[in-house]
Order: C-alpha cells, then structure tokens, then sequence
C-alpha cells in the first residue's frame, strides 16, 4: 500500500473519529430534551418535544401531497408540505450571489490597501467607520433603496461578507515576512512579479479565513433579511411559523439552518485544506 494511500486512510479515520466524539453532545443534550418534555414539565406549544420536531421537519422535507393518518392524533397526522429544498435552495442562492459581490469587491480593494501605503491612507478611515455598523441596520435603507425581494437580501448579505474578507485580506498582504520581499527583490524580482509570485501566494491563508468568516457572515445575514423582504426561505419560513406559533416548526427550521450551516463550514474547511496543501507542509 502507498504512503499516500495510508495517510488518506489514518485522515479518514480521525475525521470519522472527531466526528463521533462530536456527536456525544448534541446526542445527549436530545435526549434530556426528550426525557424533560415526556415527563411534561414543560408546555409542548412552548417547547415541542425532539420527536414532534423530527416529524415536523420530515413533513417541511419532503415533497408530497397533504396526508392525513387515519387513526386521529396519530404520529402521521400531519401535512407533508415540501417547503425546505425549495426554501434552502432560496436561501443558498442569496448566499452565493451575496458573497460573490462583496468577497469580489473585496479582494481587489484589500489588496490594493495592503500592497499600498497610499491607498490604506486614504481608505482605511472610511473602512474603520462603517465596517462597526451592522449589516441589520442597513434594512430600513436596503428596503428604501432596493424595495422588495431579492435585491436587498442579496445587497445585505454582500455587506456582511464584504468586511470580514476585507480585512484578512489587508491583514495577509501587510503580514508577509519581510524575509520572503528582500530574497525576491536581491533575485531581480520587479513589482508586478514581487505581488504575483510572493505577496499574493503567501496571502492566500489569511484571505480563504477570511472567505470562510465571511460566508458564516452571509449566512447569518440572509436568514435576517428574509423575515423582512423576500416571502421564501428558511428565514421567512421561521417568521411564518412564528406568526402561526407553530413552535415545533420554529426548531425545525433552525435546525435545518444549523445543518446547513455546518455543510457550509465543513465544505470551506475542506477546500482551505486542499487549497493550502503547501502551506501546510511548510508548517511541518
């Protein structure tokens, strides 16, 4: 067997190792849920049992016709509406467009500010007054300017992910090891191959941190502007079933969003990880 092969294999076992001891947690915390809500101390319109909440997501999943069980109250006597792809879908598509616009805008002007003195001068006073404001506080403009619908979602979302890749990216770029800029520049190299060849590649960690900060930013900011201007998604589905105090839907919902999220994060992980397969083995 190649040594490639069995590191795969040792990394496939501590993942799934990790994985498992991350489990306990969460599993236990379920199951005193379950223990407190069969034991009725507290009200299941407040807080629904875990089983309540399965069913209720399973029925939010899967796209069926209506069904109603034959025996009353039983555990199938509940609509299955199909609503989470479309709903995920919704959202994931905010998200991406969202952090393409503001990780676009972001990455030339960060750049530019950490290779330039100048630029930093006359940019950065701007950056440091807006970048405390929160994206949430933008809504009521957001609305005013873009109305209804996708639009300011999306103009929300390209603002929380604006910042965060904005600043790792400056942090990067004025971070490189002067070592790295007086080797290049005693070998010959000029300013366009001194940015491509040294700055930019060494860079690349504290801008892909950036880019996964700023889509878990984006993905917190669309749940928040779709319970105020769009009618889908699982941010507007939440405010729905608020509005209903449909609670077991509520959990439902924020479950599917912590799932999703943790794809998310485990999916940048990953593709740091591969992406910077260099860096780390100048680590080790």
């Amino acid at each position: 067997m190649s040594s490639e092969r069995r590191v795969g294999r040792r990394g496939r076992r501590r993942f799934r190792g990790r994985a498992a001891v991350g489990l306990v947690a969460p599993v236990l915390a379920i199951a005193l849920w379950q223990w407190v809500a069969a034991m009725g101390w507290v009200n299941p319109q407040v807080l629904p049992a875990p089983l309540d909440v399965w069913r209720k997501w399973v029925a939010y999943l899967l796209p069926l016709a209506p069904y109603e069980s034959h025996a009353e109250g039983g555990w199938l006597s509940w609509a299955l509406s199909g609503e989470l792809p479309v709903d995920t879908i919704a959202s994931l598509y905010r998200v991406a467009l969202g952090f393409g616009i503001g990780a676009g805008l972001a990455l030339p002007l960060g750049l530019a500010m950490g290779a330039s003195p100048a630029v930093h001068a006359w940019v950065n006073p701007l950056v440091q007054v807006l970048r405390p404001i929160p994206p949430i506080a933008y809504i009521p403009l957001a609305i005013l300017w873009f109305g209804l619908g996708n639009p300011p979602a999306v103009f929300l979302i390209a603002l929380g992910a604006f910042f965060p890749v904005l600043m790792n990216t400056i942090a990067g770029v004025r971070q490189v090891d002067g070592i790295y800029l007086r080797a290049a520049r005693n070998l010959g190299a000029g300013g366009a191959t001194l940015f491509l060849r040294v700055i930019l590649p060494a860079a690349v960690p504290s801008i892909l941190s950036g880019a996964r900060i700023g889509i878990g930013t984006a993905f917190i900011v669309v749940i928040v502007s779709e319970m105020i201007a769009v009618n889908n998604g699982l941010g507007y589905r939440i405010l729905e079933a608020r509005e209903y105090f449909w609670s077991d839907k509520i959990i439902a919902g924020m479950a599917s969003i912590g799932l999703l999220g943790l794809a998310i994060d485990i999916g940048m992980n990953r593709l740091n990880n591969h992406l910077l397969r260099w860096h780390r083995g100048l680590e080790h």
